[in-house]
């Protein structure tokens, strides 16, 4: 019977030789131990488990999302057909075939214009735009510039001139500091400013100007005003804008900015400006979703855009 009893033993403990048994020893009778003083113990404080219903949930821990970059303003061709990201800056352009020997750019006042020969694959074709994107944005940006500078200087900073304000114009009248405009039939068509009778140009330009922003900051917040409960959204500040690239902006705290050349247009395109700065409260981006909110309360946003684009100042919305 062992050899079979050291198989199972070897089952069991994979092939590990078991030790021999060691006969136990005899204990040992030991002395009884005598008892110990007692130690005196702390007080122990009762732990109190609180009852279910009386826990409150805590508040959750609110982190700032950082702000949103705000999209730079792009450039769109009138006919464009294609388009592309340039130096971050989106371009949609004109697209032509020619039988020109190589690819060529232009930029005008419509925008970027590229025309490369018929046997040229398009994936060159985009690709000589990357490597020309540099010299097309700044070509660009100049030709944007100048559109919003011609459109001032063909203002005649005297009395007479006609100004363009809220889509028509108005008679630019200086006075004398304490004249009234005596000679013209309604206040509503006169831009009135009262300056030394030796101001030049500039003083009248800069003093029109103040006139024009004043009637901006009021009208904008009115606009705001109108809009914002529509849109079920709210707005904590507004400050006007000088930039020459784009007509307004939003931030998630609720601070618009507007430009103060939006005065020169007519409501329609204010509103839409207006409408589209607020909209950025709910969605910060122009996706779909953004686009239906504009929809919500201006149906016809599409066509005020357009009209927008299609302004001698040559600016673009963010």
């Amino acid at each position: 019977m062992r050899m079979p009893m050291q198989f199972v033993f070897d089952f069991f403990t994979e092939g590990v030789p078991v030790p021999p048994r060691v006969p136990k020893a005899k204990k040992r009778k030991l002395p009884t131990p005598q008892p110990k003083p007692p130690v005196p113990q702390a007080p122990v404080t009762p732990r109190v488990v609180p009852d279910p219903a009386d826990l409150q949930p805590a508040e959750p821990v609110l982190k700032a999302l950082p702000e949103p970059a705000t999209a730079p303003a792009g450039f769109t061709h009138p006919a464009s057909t294609r388009h592309a990201v340039l130096q971050g800056v989106p371009v949609s352009y004109r697209f032509e075939r020619s039988r020109r020997r190589s690819i060529g750019f232009l930029v005008g006042p419509d925008g970027l214009v590229v025309r490369a020969p018929t046997w040229v694959p398009m994936r060159e074709v985009d690709a000589a735009v990357q490597e020309k994107s540099t010299w097309i944005v700044a070509k660009l940006q100049q030709a944007r510039q100048r559109q919003t500078e011609q459109f001032q200087s063909a203002i005649e900073w005297a009395h007479g001139a006609a100004v363009p304000y809220l889509g028509r114009t108005v008679q630019l009248c200086v006075l004398r500091r304490g004249e009234l405009p005596s000679h013209v039939q309604s206040p509503d068509d006169t831009l009135p400013v009262s300056l030394s009778p030796d101001a030049g140009p500039t003083q009248v330009r800069e003093a029109a100007q103040a006139w024009l922003k004043k009637k901006a900051l009021v009208l904008f917040e009115a606009r705001l005003q109108h809009f914002a409960p529509l849109l079920g959204v709210r707005w904590k500040k507004l400050s006007l804008s000088s930039a020459s690239t784009r007509w307004g902006s939003a931030r998630s705290d609720g601070h618009i900015r507007l430009n103060w050349r939006l005065i020169h247009l007519p409501i329609s395109q204010i509103d839409y400006v207006v409408v589209h700065e607020l909209a950025h409260l709910r969605e910060m981006n122009h996706s779909p979703r953004f686009w239906d909110t504009v929809g919500e309360v201006m149906p016809d946003y599409a066509e005020r855009r357009q009209a927008l684009k299609q302004s001698p100042m040559g600016l673009h919305q963010d």
